[in-house]
């Protein structure tokens, strides 16, 4: 039975690290009471958006109730010349219905304040102002999480596996990656990080140690925009953090490479940041990508994304052996 893999990040991006035994959690997450509710889940935040509502509407019909109580319109000996503080307010529900028109802005008709009541009058702005602000959050926290680009990140896809074979002349780490709209992603960067436990010269040993890979497209160091799926290269030489790394000890090396794409969306300018993470297991050695794109008889280019994760083992040329039979070979395609 295989070891369970412990990763980092996982396949899809998302942080695997736990945060635990942290002393006051709750009271940090209030410092930042905007961040912690654009975080929220859609649960979550669905029922805080119509709780605000509901509990605001709940809280000041009592506070009109209770004026009405102190004020004595309840009071079923009332003089003549009495006037009530919310007119035809005789209940909680009543009140509650009042409350309701107030933020609403859909009265006032049958339930109206009196202008005789300062108390009430000042009960009525306190409720304007304040559910205004209330509202003007939580709306803002939703629209906020529905524009994130965190969402358009989740449209860009990984290669499954990442592949080394030689580019030329030297071994190349090689991972593919696409863009699901048909929106672009421009100034397109990926980077990776090799985290693997590490122990320094004094002997400190760190569960996680982290050094930086520089991927290039097609191993150029130009910034390319998404348009079609695109296979990314970092070159294993002696200053590559995987020097030395051979399909012999490739299976028990320890190490986790995470990928991160960062981009800019050409509609918005806003970036969009995607990862996903490899372990030894997912990095297939002397294999490369099976091509993706193919001419359509229309005179465009289709990404066929059942290609997408396959590969094939790398066509390694023949080698020649000297000069002469270099000569001979060239000769004979002469004479053909």
């Amino acid at each position: 039975m295989k070891d369970q893999i412990h990763r980092v990040a996982s396949k899809d991006g998302h942080n695997n690290v736990k945060i635990d035994n942290v002393e006051g959690m709750i009271k940090l997450f209030l410092h930042d009471i905007w961040t912690t509710v654009v975080d929220m889940k859609w649960r979550y935040k669905i029922t805080l958006f119509a709780s605000t509502f509901v509990m605001t509407w709940f809280v000041f019909g009592v506070v009109f109730y209770l004026i009405g109580l102190r004020n004595g319109d309840f009071d079923a000996d009332q003089s003549s010349n009495h006037t009530a503080c919310v007119m035809n307010v005789e209940t909680l529900t009543g009140a509650y219905l009042f409350s309701l028109e107030t933020q609403t802005t859909i009265g006032y008709g049958f339930r109206h304040i009196s202008e005789e009541c300062p108390l009430a009058i000042l009960a009525l702005v306190v409720q304007l102002v304040f559910t205004g602000l209330a509202e003007i959050f939580v709306t803002g926290a939703f629209l906020a999480k529905l524009a994130r680009p965190k969402k358009r990140a989740e449209t860009i896809k990984f290669s499954q596996s990442a592949v080394v074979c030689k580019r030329g002349g030297a071994w190349c780490l090689m991972v593919r990656v696409a863009n699901m709209r048909n929106s672009l992603l421009i100034q397109c960067q990926l980077s990776g990080k090799l985290l693997s436990p590490y122990v320094t010269q004094e002997g400190e040993k760190t569960l996680i140690h982290q050094a930086s890979l520089d991927f290039n497209l097609d191993c150029s160091d130009e910034c390319p925009f998404l348009l079609m799926p695109l296979t990314f290269c970092h070159l294993l030489d002696d200053s590559s953090p995987l020097a030395g790394l051979t399909a012999a000890n490739l299976p028990t090396r320890e190490f986790e490479l995470l990928v991160t794409l960062n981009g800019t969306m050409e509609s918005t300018a806003a970036t969009c940041q995607s990862r996903t993470s490899y372990v030894p297991q997912e990095i297939l050695w002397g294999y490369e990508f099976k091509p993706v794109l193919f001419n359509t008889p229309g005179g465009k280019l289709a990404a066929d994304f059942n290609f997408f994760d396959k590969v094939q083992m790398c066509d390694e040329p023949s080698t020649v052996q000297n000069n002469s039979e270099k000569l001979q070979l060239e000769e004979k395609y002469r004479q053909e």
